[in-house]
């Protein structure tokens, strides 16, 4: 036993020398471009086998805090920082989950900001999944990965399958009814908006909560350019040419505003788009860390 303490305070001296002198750099760098090196969480689970939650907790604390200091001005576009370090927050809520799987707060994190600005819709439908060993009971885990299988993914029959198991849950009705509807063509943006509603409700962080108001906002212009593409095309016969033609012709009253930033326009198939890809700032995919979900080993 006394070889065993002896080993370990080693260890954790070891540790606390590495850190030191990378804390005393972190503490220099603004806030906002902090989110500081996460030990793995094998390392961490052998040397506090008792305060997993806690370091959880504590890593999670530390992105949304990192979070919420970039979107300070996210009302306000030209003054939205820029340098989200989106891989380092994708290991962190990797590590975050991997200590204590049973904490919301990293599949909320996931599904909120990596998800939508980052774009790593498997990765985080993996992240959902794993989570669904331990949280078993939790209808909003598969309520997630359903709304990625569809909206996303294209696999409407994953989602029917998840939606319904959400429905079996929660007893809602709602779900199992949008199992069904799944199967089936649907409108891709009303789907989203009434997703990312019921995501904005349940969310607490403030931070992303805004995040996501702010999305809920520019989808809901983006769906009322459908809807008046739709209504010329019925009465035309054709789509149209662009968004000023909805204009000048009385199907749209005013210009949609992207609240990213961005210009609103239809593409060659009349799908509307933007030039803000729905982002403050698109990240290259090769930039995005593609770690696997952790395994579902504890």
């Amino acid at each position: 036993m006394k070889r065993y303490i002896v080993s370990a305070l080693c260890v954790l001296a070891a540790y606390l020398a590495i850190l030191g002198p990378f804390t005393r750099e972190m503490a220099q760098k603004p806030y906002a471009q902090r989110v500081g090196m996460i030990p793995h969480p094998t390392v961490l689970k052998l040397l506090f086998p008792d305060y997993q939650e806690l370091l959880g907790a504590n890593i999670l604390g530390r992105v949304i805090f990192y979070y919420g200091a970039l979107t300070d001005d996210v009302a306000n576009p030209s003054k939205m920082q820029l340098s989200a370090d989106y891989p380092a927050m994708s290991r962190a809520v990797h590590a975050a989950l991997r200590l204590d799987p049973y904490n919301m707060d990293g599949y909320y994190f996931g599904q909120s900001i990596l998800v939508w600005d980052v774009g790593q819709y498997k990765l985080a439908t993996e992240l959902l999944e794993y989570g669904m060993q331990y949280r078993s009971w939790d209808w909003q885990l598969p309520f997630f990965a359903a709304f990625n299988h569809a909206y996303f993914l294209k696999d409407r029959a994953a989602a029917a399958r998840l939606y319904m198991r959400a429905g079996e849950l929660s007893g809602s009705f709602l779900f199992k009814s949008l199992g069904g509807r799944y199967l089936q063509e649907a409108g891709e943006t009303q789907m989203a908006v009434d997703y990312l509603q019921t995501l904005e409700k349940i969310t607490r962080t403030p931070a992303v909560k805004q995040a996501l108001q702010l999305r809920i906002e520019t989808f809901k212009a983006v769906l009322t350019v459908e809807l008046a593409r739709d209504r010329y095309a019925e009465e035309k016969g054709r789509l149209p040419a662009d968004i000023q033609l909805l204009l000048s012709t009385g199907y749209l009253a005013t210009w949609p505003v992207d609240l990213y930033g961005g210009e609103f326009y239809l593409d060659g198939n009349g799908h509307v788009r933007t030039t803000s890809r729905f982002s403050f700032a698109a990240p290259r995919r090769s930039a995005v860390d593609d770690t696997p979900a952790p395994s579902s080993d504890k």
